[in-house]
């Protein structure tokens, strides 16, 4: 909390109606009083005899409450929780308990969206809520989850606004996603580990205690827990750190660039997306480069990563002197791409596979549905509903509906978009799993915990220095700028092709034994320069004259 050290904590449990949050509730306030921590759960609206919340909670749950309309209903929430504030947990953190409260404002807005009630209105009713609140804030956000619950078209709905809270709120205040399916003692496990690292020193023992069942931790517990990690999952870190040494080896003109055999003879990324090649020409050439408005941004933007191939670009400059989406047209750019493709030249990328469209596609050449799909979003005004999403997650959704946009391409898209100033989300709010990347994560791992493909690499993501610090592991960063979440989930992908050599007797799902891409090395340097909003373009600069000496 932003308050002085006698005050006490506050550890919010949230998520959907039956996930468990009353049991989790019970089980933890039961261990922590076994350490002699003072106690309070409370929940909202509120149960407290007398008090507005208990007569809310009494009306929402009378069937005959189909008489108010949702507005005022969720209004009359508003008004339980700053009463419990006001009444309670203030004056609770004052005298030094630990309040374990069941439910938050997230809630408010996750059912009153969900139930029809207009977002400014309910943006009002919150601002009023957060404002009593004052400098108040949780220790940590604990999002519970379970699938059994999440079948319903509401449950859906309601997940779907607690993720887009959870992007958002993680910058002013910790938020967990913790998976709740299993045993509670399993789940309170999971939460008494991430404690500390909500900055709650006084949690810290916590790990090493009585959890719920009354049963020591093993000392030998993987602090990953509940993840199990493989001998693969070492091979994860040791591998960043020579892939990130061949790129500053690179920069400084250092031969030999690497003494490992694999990297010398196979083709890898870099361990930061932002520095590969192609991803530095976009951000160089084409992103910066030209009209900054949305539509021109985006178009170029797009554009270039449907083909992914800096030769596909610099033939569109060669043919039109700029592209612009002001001039242009569907004809032009298919006539230069069909001309390009009957002289025998590859427009298309080898990174990844562009889906065609099926074979009863109307457009007889995937090129020209790529063209046409760009055009359906200009036409249906996109960038500017990108540029006003509150999270990644919402762009991500946004470009996830266009036909032949699957997660991966959709979050490579979004990606992309947020190195332009046409959004600046943090790549920290969000991540979707690759295939590379998903075949990694179950060569890394023995045993999931019940976690998903994401929140696995958020939680390797957020231990980036634990992990490199208990192997002995010094990692260069890029110039003062942590591995971010796609840059973990790529290097999921690189150890997945890393492995088949390195660790054989690990097939993953595909049952790939090979790497097919051989290393050669491009004699043409790379002038590295990263988006502006990054801050580090005049760190890179300097660094790169002291490495040459230039």
């Amino acid at each position: 909390m932003t308050q002085n050290d006698t005050d006490g904590q506050l550890f919010v449990l949230e998520g959907c109606d039956n996930v468990g949050k009353s049991t989790v509730a019970k089980a933890l306030s039961k261990t922590l009083r076994k350490l002699n921590h003072k106690v309070k759960v409370l929940s909202f609206p509120g149960k407290k005899a007398g008090s507005i919340g208990k007569w809310v909670y009494d009306f929402h749950h009378e069937p005959t409450k189909k008489t108010i309309n949702n507005t005022s209903l969720q209004l009359l929430h508003i008004a339980a929780h700053i009463d419990c504030v006001e009444s309670q947990i203030k004056p609770l953190l004052s005298r030094g308990y630990t309040i374990i409260l069941n439910r938050f404002w997230w809630s408010t807005w996750a059912y009153g969206v969900v139930s029809g009630v207009e977002k400014k209105h309910l943006r009002k009713m919150i601002d009023l809520e957060v404002d009593f609140w004052a400098e108040h804030r949780p220790d940590c956000v604990f999002f519970l989850r379970r699938s059994d619950v999440e079948k319903t078209t509401e449950s859906l709905l309601l997940i779907k606004e607690y993720k887009k809270l959870a992007n958002r709120e993680q910058k002013k205040y910790p938020v967990a996603q913790v998976v709740n399916e299993g045993d509670v003692a399993d789940t309170l496990e999971v939460i008494l580990e991430r404690i500390p690292a909500a900055k709650c020193t006084t949690f810290k023992p916590l790990q090493k205690l009585l959890s719920y069942n009354n049963n020591r931790i093993p000392q030998n517990r993987s602090p990953l827990s509940p993840l199990e990690p493989s001998r693969v999952y070492d091979t994860y870190w040791h591998f960043a750190v020579a892939r990130q040494e061949v790129f500053f080896r690179r920069l400084s003109k250092t031969v030999p660039i690497t003494t490992d055999p694999i990297l010398l003879e196979y083709k890898f990324t870099n361990a930061y997306r932002a520095a590969d090649r192609v991803s530095q020409y976009l951000i160089k050439n084409v992103i910066y480069v030209g009209d900054q408005s949305s539509n021109e941004v985006f178009f170029r933007i797009m554009l270039f990563k449907i083909f992914n191939r800096i030769s596909t670009w610099e033939l569109f400059i060669d043919k039109l002197g700029s592209v612009c989406f002001e001039n242009y047209s569907f004809s032009c750019y298919d006539k230069i791409l069909t001309k390009a493709i009957d002289a025998g030249q590859r427009i298309y990328s080898a990174a990844y596979i562009m889906p065609s469209g099926g074979r009863n596609s109307e457009f007889g050449r995937k090129h020209r549905m790529h063209l046409k799909l760009i055009e359906s979003m200009l036409n249906d005004e996109l960038p500017d509903k990108i540029a006003q999403c509150n999270s990644m997650s919402e762009a991500f959704t946004l470009l996830r509906s266009y036909p032949t946009l699957g997660d991966f391409l959709a979050y490579q898209y979004v990606t992309d978009l947020n190195y332009s100033n046409l959004t600046d989300f943090s790549e920290m709010e969000f991540v979707v799993a690759g295939p590379g990347a998903r075949n990694g994560i179950r060569k890394c791992f023995q045993d999931f915990g019940g976690l998903n493909d994401a929140e696995i690499i958020h939680i390797v993501t957020e231990r980036q220095e634990e992990e490199f610090d208990a192997r002995g592991l010094e990692f260069k960063d890029l110039f003062g700028r942590k591995l971010q979440l796609i840059d973990c989930q790529n290097l999921f992908c690189e150890v997945d092709k890393y492995s088949r050599v390195k660790h054989p007797e690990f097939s993953g799902t595909d049952k790939r034994t090979r790497i097919k891409q051989k290393f050669h090395l491009n004699p043409e340097p790379i002038e590295y320069w990263f988006p502006p909003k990054w801050g580090i373009n005049q760190i890179v600069e300097q660094e790169v004259a002291d490495a040459t000496g230039v």
